[in-house]
């Protein structure tokens, strides 16, 4: 992509970071282009005839129900339905957003490195590498289940982590997390808001995201770009995330800013990512170019934002190995992340692994999928009417409500905060020596908290 091309879509950074140095224009430029990037995939990017039969055998949508839900969704064109629309189990997969939030862990060992690494530019290669690593993930199409109220999810056996979620919110929709090891804590509120254009929709994160390195103390906070889902209904879905990602370091100021090209017609610039590291005084430092679904590599480059003669660029993030033929493009972390051999003993009920719905569909039966979720989803509005009726209020266990609101490009955003009581619980359960023996899969799922909450 050529730099007049680029520059034309800087507005979107502008808004976000009020403006860079006189450097910018020349810093924004395309470096897959001046290293000779290569290896476009050809596509269709509108999808076709042939791919929507094909996605149609495959289970997505059959074509009387296809027109069927057009017909629904044109009258909330234009109108935001995180939480407006009920749509059919065949279109989802058999995981939770809570579930879906955990996978940015995946290559986590990247933090790790970047809370060793003493050169500051170098930490934030690591950090922003990870924060890239997810989106081979998420180009998952399936649509994950939205928590219920008070539903839960917890992360054991991953490179020393911790990580709990929590459902805080359902109108809007809002979620907590919070992750730790011995090199890092992982803080996010999120509350996703969306768009519907017709046939593709429109996802802006409004969330916060925030990485604590604990060797220096150095704070990070993440700015991701928002993400397009093309071909809803019609045609072969796909998903891209053109905009930038900026990541700032607010301890000393230095900050990435990689900028996620568009899809073009036959696939031109789909997946390339490319960027700088930027000290405080928005000088160049460090060149990062690649592909959000294959790697991530670095160079260090002058004011100019031209390699740097005798430096060779280098590879600091690769996919994985990924399953061959799998029903919904799960890696084999997201599979580790579903899996009740890798739960914790005695976790909570309201864990989203335990959904009857969500365990349903990874079973295969699409039908009593349905009906769990449709009966779940009365519950909580039942639960809602009575709480309401009480007067009492919805309160998360595990993430308090502060009183900061931040201000994201997409709007504001009222900020959980991890209030430390699961490591309490988790380590009064786990030093107990009345740990249940029991079949996990047994246990009901139970994110109800009216009980709860009527005798406080």
């Amino acid at each position: 992509m050529g730099s007049s091309e680029k520059n034309e879509n800087k507005g979107f950074f502008a808004a976000m970071s009020s403006g860079l140095s006189m450097f910018s224009n020349a810093m924004h430029r395309s470096v897959n282009g001046m290293l000779g990037y290569e290896g476009v995939e050809v596509i269709n990017p509108e999808g076709g005839k042939d791919d929507a039969e094909e996605e149609a055998q495959r289970g997505r949508w059959k074509p009387e129900e296809r027109d069927s839900y057009w017909n629904m969704m044109q009258k909330y064109i234009g109108s935001d339905i995180t939480s407006m629309v009920t749509l059919p189990v065949i279109i989802f997969e058999p995981m939770t957003m809570l579930q879906k939030m955990a996978e940015i862990l995946e290559y986590s060992h990247l933090l790790d490195q970047a809370d060793e690494c003493d050169d500051p530019y170098m930490r934030l290669v690591y950090a922003t590498s990870w924060a890239i690593s997810v989106y081979y993930a998420y180009q998952r199409t399936w649509k994950p289940f939205n928590p219920i109220l008070g539903e839960t999810y917890e992360m054991v056996n991953h490179n020393g982590i911790t990580f709990i979620a929590e459902q805080v919110s359902h109108h809007p929709p809002m979620s907590a997390g919070h992750a730790e090891n011995e090199h890092f804590t992982y803080d996010v509120t999120s509350k996703l808001k969306t768009k519907l254009l017709g046939n593709s929709v429109d996802v802006y994160p409004v969330g916060r995201t925030r990485v604590t390195l604990k060797r220096q103390g150095v704070l990070l906070d993440l700015v991701p770009p928002p993400t397009k889902v093309n071909n809803l209904i019609f045609g072969r879905t796909w998903i891209d995330s053109p905009g930038e990602m900026i990541m700032t370091n607010l301890t000393t100021g230095d900050k990435v800013v990689l900028y996620f090209q568009p899809c073009g017609w036959f696939g031109a610039g789909r997946y390339e990512v490319d960027g700088y590291v930027y000290n405080s005084a928005e000088e160049p430092k460090i060149l990062m170019t690649g592909k959000w679904n294959e790697s991530m590599s670095y160079q260090p480059c002058d004011l100019e934002g031209e390699p740097l003669p005798d430096t060779e660029l280098k590879e600091v993030w690769h996919v994985a190995d990924i399953p061959r033929n799998d029903k919904f493009q799960y890696t084999y972390f997201a599979h580790k992340i579903n899996s009740f051999d890798t739960a914790p003993k005695n976790m909570l009920a309201s864990d989203s692994r335990l959904r009857p719905d969500r365990y349903a569909l990874e079973m295969g039966d699409l039908y009593k999928a349905g009906a769990e979720k449709s009966s779940l989803e009365e519950r909580q509005r039942a639960e809602k009417k009575t709480r309401e009726a009480k007067g009492h209020k919805f309160t998360p266990r595990w993430f308090d409500l502060t009183e900061e609101v931040t201000s994201t490009p997409w709007g504001d955003l009222e900020i959980y905060q991890y209030n430390d009581k699961f490591t309490e619980h988790r380590a009064a359960v786990d030093n107990s020596d009345n740990i249940d023996d029991v079949d996990i899969k047994s246990t009901e799922f139970n994110p109800w908290q009216y009980g709860n909450l009527s005798t406080e």
